[in-house]
């Protein structure tokens, strides 16, 4: 384990660090940011930080980002102890956005601006809806946020806060219950059944059922099956 944990971004034309020096043993999650992509985060998380930018060029450990900084490493650590090589672009662009737009925030001493939460509601029960109803599709934080008509960071907050999953999460965990019911129902091959469900790698998909379910998809099928097929 990192004896500390240090984080940088840069975007903007701008450096922003953690307030903390580097030394042996220590590792590092940074995250770069094209001047454009950047912009539009500014814009988003809050207007009034157009202008300033940072004022500051660190924060320290503050509980505001405790959560996030849990989230990035335990991605992180996932990542390389149980999957080497497997980069899952959602959640590292989830966490992207949110980790900017909070030190934007932090950063420029700006007050995060708040949508109406009835009407964020609605619009977040809608991309709900439309996950169960088409869990197999290529939803992504782009299309999720256009979907509800919010920012992305806007779209990131309010949906953890009604669903208490990042957009991520839940489509990952409509997709393994949308497998493990045709797993029961149907005698439709394992591979299929992933690919169906909007797994592009087996592999992959067994590893996150295996997670979610506690057994292997063919583990789940045999236990399952005969209870709702209890005379074949």
């Amino acid at each position: 384990m990192p004896r500390a944990l240090c984080g940088s971004l840069f975007g903007g034309g701008q450096y922003f660090g953690g307030g903390l020096q580097h030394g042996v043993g220590d590792r590092c999650i940074s995250f770069t940011y094209s001047p454009e992509f950047f912009e539009s985060l500014v814009e988003e998380s809050n207007p009034q930080t157009r202008s300033r930018g940072f004022v500051r060029s660190n924060l320290p450990p503050v509980r505001e980002l405790s959560r996030l900084i849990a989230r990035a490493t335990a991605v992180w650590a996932q990542a390389t102890r149980t999957c080497p090589g497997f980069v899952d672009s959602d959640r590292w662009e989830e966490i992207a956005v949110e980790i900017a737009a909070r030190a934007l925030e932090l950063g420029s001493g700006a007050s995060p601006r708040r949508q109406s939460l009835p009407a964020s509601e609605a619009r977040i029960t809608r991309v709900v809806r439309r996950i169960g109803a088409h869990p197999e599709w290529n939803h992504n934080l782009v299309s999720l946020a256009a979907e509800a008509k919010l920012s992305r960071y806007h779209f990131l907050r309010v949906f953890e806060n009604l669903t208490g999953l990042t957009p991520g999460q839940f489509v990952l965990r409509t997709r393994l219950r949308n497998a493990a019911t045709r797993l029961i129902l149907d005698a439709e091959r394992i591979l299929n059944i992933a690919f169906d469900s909007g797994f592009g790698d087996v592999s992959n998909f067994n590893h996150a059922f295996r997670t979610e379910f506690g057994m292997s998809p063919r583990e789940y099928r045999a236990k399952y099956s005969r209870l709702v097929h209890p005379c074949c």
